[in-house]
């Protein structure tokens, strides 16, 4: 009796993944950004000069150490402020709801550009005591208040997402309700500000700039004095690297912060 054979499995012919229109897209999408990369590196490394960057160096440093003070004491400042703000929104308290409200209706609502003229040109002339004199005060200032009003939210926010039997459960176990809050709500809901913030963070450093317009030194006032100086606007690709450097940093440490705290277990 003859065995019988199982035909041979034919492979099947393999094939590509189809071109279709996304991918099309993508595909001259990274083309595009790949020939603006290397034109921006041919650029710098044509108009690379040793002499210009020992001697203006220097200066980007103090800009470099300049916007990393107003972002760091601005944030600071402004988390001790948006705290009894967010207290104010929460509470039931009419006068306080109102009053943190308006504060932060008012500094949301209106330009970080106006608030720091505001600050440092106009209130001046309606109440001469309130002349401020430094630059880097009165960005610190404008900066802390502003940041505060959007932490402020950030923080209702991150309290109002905790679930409300945990506060009844803690009531229920004898905790008055500012107990209940400092040691069982808030303890979850900073976790849960770690995100935002570091948005928020982010925002700050990259708003900045702005304190340029009246003449502080900071990195992009530099960088501005460096261009007229040298009659090229090159410069100004090495200062948006630098911010995109010192924004990694502090992204890398933020996300540090929240793995640790292990906000999403």
């Amino acid at each position: 009796m003859s065995e019988v054979t199982a035909p041979s499995a034919v492979r099947p012919r393999a094939t590509g993944r189809p071109w279709t229109g996304a991918r099309i897209v993508g595909t001259l999408l990274i083309c595009l950004w790949s020939a603006l990369g290397l034109g921006i590196v041919w650029l710098l490394i044509a108009d690379f000069d040793p002499e210009m960057i020992a001697k203006y160096l220097p200066r980007i440093f103090y800009g470099v150490w300049v916007t990393a003070e107003i972002v760091v004491l601005s944030v600071l400042f402004g988390a001790l402020i948006s705290l009894p703000v967010a207290v104010g929104r929460l509470s039931y308290n009419p006068v306080a709801g109102v009053i943190a409200f308006a504060y932060s209706y008012f500094f949301r609502g209106t330009p970080l550009l106006m608030q720091l003229f505001f600050l440092y040109y106009t209130l001046p002339q309606l109440v001469p005591a309130f002349n401020i004199q430094s630059r880097f005060l009165a960005a610190w200032i404008a900066f802390s208040l502003n940041v505060a009003a959007y932490l402020a939210e950030i923080i209702r926010a991150a309290i109002q997402s905790i679930d409300k039997g945990q506060l009844e459960a803690s009531t229920a176990l004898g905790l008055t309700h500012s107990q209940a809050m400092r040691l069982v709500i808030i303890p979850q809901a900073y976790r849960r500000m770690i995100p935002p913030i570091c948005n928020e963070f982010v925002m700050v450093l990259k708003d900045t700039s702005l304190v340029s317009i009246i003449a502080l030194t900071d990195l992009t006032y530099q960088t501005k004095i460096i261009a007229s100086n040298k009659a090229s606007a090159l410069v100004y690709i090495p200062a948006m690297i630098i911010y995109l450097i010192i924004t990694g940093v502090f992204t890398v440490i933020f996300n540090r912060l929240e793995k640790r705290l292990s906000i999403y277990e």
